[in-house]
C-alpha cells in the first residue's frame, strides 16, 4: 500500500473531483480581529454515497452524533457538509439542538433534506456554540460555492493549525480517469485512535456504500491511526469520504482489482494528509517519519512505529537533534507486541545522511557529531528493523517543543 507516488498529483482539494463545490467565510463565531475564515462547506450537486469514521474518545461531540445519525436515516447518502471552527460544540446540553440547527440552516440554503447534511466541528470544549453567526453567514457560504473555493474552507477549519492542508490525486478505473481529494485540520489533540481532527475526502469514481467504508476503515488504520502529535485524543475526531460517483466507471461493489486502485488512491490521499498533520503539530520544528520493518504481521509492524513516534522522551530528544538511540529501544521494547529484542536494528536518517545506531538489539559505535548533523534537519527518518517477518509499517509525528506547552497554557484565550 506504500505507493505514495503511483498516482498523478492535482490541483483542486475536495473540489477536483466532479460534482463537488466549496466555500469558506468568516461567520463571527469567535471574534477574531483577523477575520480568518471559520465556517466551511463541500456540497455536491448528486446525491453521493458516504462513509463516515468516528472518534473513539468515550465524550463525543455533538456533531459526530448527529452526523452517524442523519447517514443512518439515509441509509449513507448525503449532499453537503457543513463544519465550523472556533467551537467544538462539545459537552453542551444544547448540543445536539445546535448541531441539528447547523443541519437545517445547510438545507434549507441548498434545499436539500436535513439527514443529507455531515455536520462538524471543531475548536475549544464545554463553551456554547452560538448559532446566530452560522445562520446569518449561511447566505454568504452558499452563494460562495465554487469550484474554485477549496482553499477557503481548507481555511474555515483551521485552529492552531500554521497552513492549510489539501490533497488531490486523479487514477484510472474502467478506462475512466477518477479523481479524488480531501482537506485536513489537526496540529494539536491528535493521537492514533481513529481519525485525527478533521478530515473531508471527495471522489467521483462510483463505489457502493459498504466498500466505502471497507476501503476508509481500512486505510484509516494504516494512515490516520499512525499520526501522534501530543498522546490526545479529540472529541470530535471525524473524517468523511463521499463519492459522486460521476467518473462513469462501474460501481465497484466487491473487493476486485478496480476497489484495489481505488483503495491505493484513497492511501495516498489519507497518507500525504496525515504526513502534514504530524509535520504542523504545535509548536513542532521537526517532521518524526517511523518506518517498521520486517515485522511479522501488521498489527505488530504498526504497534512498534507508533509506540517510537508517541514516545516523549524520543520525541525531545528529537527536538534537541540528541541522537539518543536508548529511547528508541526503550519505546520499542514496550510496544505491546510480541518479537524477539535482540533482533532488532535502528538507523537514524535524514537527508543529511544515517546512522546506524543499534544492531540486534544493542548500541553499536557511530560518530555523535555525524548524528548531530542528520537530526539537525527538520525531516527525521526512524528506521526500525524487526528483521522477524516481511511486513512493514510507517507512522507519523513530531518533535515535542518548548512552543507546545506555550500554545496550550492559553489555548481558550
Amino acid at each position: 500500500m506504500n505507493e505514495m507516488n503511483k498516482f498523478e498529483v492535482v490541483e483542486g482539494g475536495v473540489c477536483a473531483a466532479q460534482g463537488f463545490r466549496a466555500a469558506g467565510v468568516y461567520a463571527g463565531i469567535k471574534e477574531n480581529p483577523t477575520k480568518k475564515n471559520d465556517l466551511g462547506m463541500i456540497y455536491s450537486d448528486y446525491e453521493c454515497n458516504t462513509a463516515c469514521v468516528y472518534t473513539q474518545n468515550k465524550v463525543k461531540g455533538a456533531p459526530i452524533l448527529v452526523t452517524k445519525s442523519n447517514l443512518e436515516k439515509t441509509g449513507g447518502k448525503s449532499r453537503a457538509v457543513i463544519v465550523n471552527s472556533k467551537n467544538a460544540n462539545t459537552c453542551n446540553a444544547d448540543g445536539i439542538e445546535k448541531a441539528e440547527a447547523m443541519c437545517q440552516l445547510s438545507a434549507k440554503a441548498l434545499n436539500i433534506k436535513p439527514e443529507e447534511v455531515v455536520v462538524a466541528s471543531t475548536g475549544v470544549i464545554g463553551q456554547i456554540l452560538p448559532i446566530e453567526p452560522i445562520e446569518k453567514a449561511m447566505p454568504e457560504l452558499v452563494m460562495s460555492l465554487c469550484v474554485s473555493q477549496h482553499l477557503e474552507a481548507a481555511t474555515a477549519i483551521m485552529t492552531t493549525d500554521t497552513f492549510a492542508k489539501e490533497y488531490a490525486v486523479t487514477f484510472e478505473i474502467d478506462g475512466k480517469r477518477c479523481f479524488m481529494g480531501g482537506m485536513a485540520k489537526g496540529s494539536g489533540m491528535i493521537h492514533p485512535n481513529m481519525a485525527t481532527t478533521l478530515n473531508f475526502i471527495t471522489t467521483d469514481c462510483a463505489v457502493s456504500v459498504p466498500m466505502l467504508q471497507k476501503a476508509l476503515s481500512e486505510i484509516v488504520k494504516i494512515t490516520y491511526n499512525c499520526l501522534s502529535v501530543d498522546g490526545d485524543t479529540s472529541t470530535n475526531d471525524m473524517v468523511s469520504l463521499m463519492s459522486s460517483a460521476q467518473a462513469g466507471n462501474a460501481e465497484i461493489v466487491e473487493e476486485n482489482e478496480n476497489y484495489e486502485i481505488f483503495k491505493s488512491a484513497l492511501y495516498q490521499v489519507m497518507a500525504n494528509l496525515t504526513r502534514m498533520l504530524a509535520k504542523d503539530g504545535e509548536g513542532a520544528s521537526k517532521l518524526l517519519t517511523c518506518k517498521c520493518f520486517g515485522a511479522p504481521d501488521l498489527d505488530t509492524a504498526i504497534t512498534v512505529a507508533k509506540s517510537v513516534i508517541c514516545s516523549p522522551l524520543f520525541k525531545c530528544a528529537m527536538f534537541g537533534s540528541d541522537a539518543n538511540w536508548g529511547r528508541v529501544l526503550c519505546a520499542i521494547g514496550y510496544a505491546k507486541a510480541e518479537f524477539d529484542i535482540t533482533k532488532v536494528a535502528v538507523s537514524l536518517a535524514s537527508k543529511a545522511g544515517k546512522v546506524d545506531v543499534c544492531e540486534n538489539g544493542a548500541g553499536i559505535e557511530f560518530s555523535e557529531d555525524e548524528a548531530k548533523v542528520v537530526l539537525s534537519e527538520d525531516e527525521i527518518e526512524i528506521l526500525v528493523y524487526l528483521n522477524q517477518g516481511e511486513i512493514n509499517a510507517t507512522a507519523w509525528g513530531c518533535d515535542l517543543t518548548y512552543d507546545y506547552v506555550k500554545i496550550n497554557g492559553d489555548y481558550r484565550s
